[in-house]
């Protein structure tokens, strides 16, 4: 199948509110996009409000009539997630679509949150917990379907149990394998939770294979002044046509495990072609890292220590 044909069918999201992180550039705005031409309304947590402008001005360029609004979020910063927490609450509206989609990847060097995590780690897997803790209430009354962004790197390396946040050693792609996984585990975890305790709420994966989004280009503020290697090479694989796919197919995963009448709680969505880099979404084989429950429970219980969240209820 050629690649520009690939789709998906978004059901008629009309009264529904979604929320998506990471939604300025790339994926996240692809989905967002794709969420509010089906009737959905958008709301685009983004640290940067002059990029969150541009890219509501993009959505509004395709679609006159989306009704997308932008607030303020920084993931690496857990006073952050609780003001956002603490304004979508004040204005008391059920969510319906969860989609944890931002994500920083592989600094060349350690960095630390606002809160003295690994920002990987702290970003990509505490961050998003904290969201979902303080949205819990809206979420229950949404009967939320989440969806969190995985990656492949979910697939190897390991959590770091002796030095979650790499202190003693850093290698900026296992700390992003690492927070991967975690992330994983806490979606697995919170779908069980919520049939265990009655929440209504749906949990799910998905992961986007490799496609030339912004992740390894160059980011000044994690310390990479030009782009990578692998950038570069996965450009030129997503031109020709080969293997990987490209932003735009990257975007349907999470849209379906979100979206899909299809997609269920507890499933993993991503790429079918070969090597699942690239192609149309399809339900697929848990990744061995996302399997164990005593592992998706260590998670919770650390991350719940970390974050402070206390008791989910």
């Amino acid at each position: 199948m050629p690649r520009q044909d690939i789709d998906i069918t978004v059901p008629d999201l009309t009264g529904k509110r979604a929320v998506v992180t990471g939604a300025s550039d790339g994926i996240g705005l692809g989905i967002a996009t794709h969420l509010a031409a089906a009737g959905a309304e958008v709301v685009m947590p983004v640290r940067n409000p002059r990029k969150g402008e541009g890219a509501v001005a993009r959505i509004r360029e395709r679609h006159p009539g989306a009704n997308v609004s932008l607030r303020a979020l920084d993931l690496s910063s857990l006073a952050s997630v609780a003001e956002l927490g603490a304004t979508l609450l004040g204005e008391d509206r059920p969510v319906h679509l969860l989609i944890n989609n931002a994500g920083v990847m592989t600094p060349p060097d350690r960095q630390t949150t606002a809160d003295g995590f690994e920002l990987q780690f702290g970003t990509n897997h505490l961050g998003h917990f904290a969201l979902v803790h303080h949205l819990l209430p809206l979420l229950r009354a949404g009967q939320a379907r989440v969806t969190s962004q995985i990656s492949v790197a979910a697939n190897g390396n390991a959590i770091n149990w002796d030095d979650l946040n790499w202190e003693r050693s850093y290698s900026g792609m296992r700390a992003y394998s690492q927070s991967k996984i975690a992330f994983g585990l806490f979606g697995l975890e919170l779908d069980r939770r919520s049939r265990a305790a009655g929440w209504g709420i749906t949990s799910n994966l998905a992961h986007p294979g490799v496609a030339p989004t912004s992740l390894l280009a160059a980011r000044p503020e994690v310390g990479r002044a030009k782009d990578t290697l692998g950038v570069r090479l996965i450009r030129a694989l997503s031109a020709g046509g080969i293997i990987v796919g490209t932003v735009r197919t990257a975007q349907l995963p999470a849209l379906y495990a979100a979206t899909s009448p299809e997609a269920t709680g507890g499933g993993f969505y991503g790429p079918s072609w070969t090597g699942h880099l690239g192609g149309p979404p399809a339900e697929q084989k848990l990744y061995s890292r996302l399997r164990s429950t005593d592992e998706a429970e260590r998670v919770w219980r650390i991350s719940e220590e970390l974050v402070g969240t206390g008791s989910w209820g």
